[in-house]
């Protein structure tokens, strides 16, 4: 057990909503490459709406990755690879 992970763990969170494919491929994105990381649902968490439009952010999926917030075209999967140094 422990982060084997190369460099120090980054807290990741993923702003999700229900019946969000986008959502859902990127969950299943960094559990492939096994990140560890919370969900947040947009539905249930007044908190994570207010985080998002603090951002100007209205759309799901984002991806906050020690406090830094992305979303839209910033997700593609190989500047998310970069952003986490996968």
């Amino acid at each position: 057990m422990g982060d084997d992970a190369a460099g120090a763990a980054k807290e990741v969170i993923v702003y999700s909503s229900p019946f969000c494919a986008p959502c859902e491929a990127l969950k299943k994105f960094l559990s492939e490459r096994d990140v560890d990381f919370t969900v947040r649902d947009l539905m249930m968490d007044e908190d994570a709406q207010d985080r998002l439009e603090e951002f100007g952010i209205r759309s799901t999926p984002a991806l906050e990755i020690d406090g830094q917030l992305y979303a839209g075209g910033a997700l593609n999967p190989q500047n998310v690879k970069d952003l986490l140094n996968l």
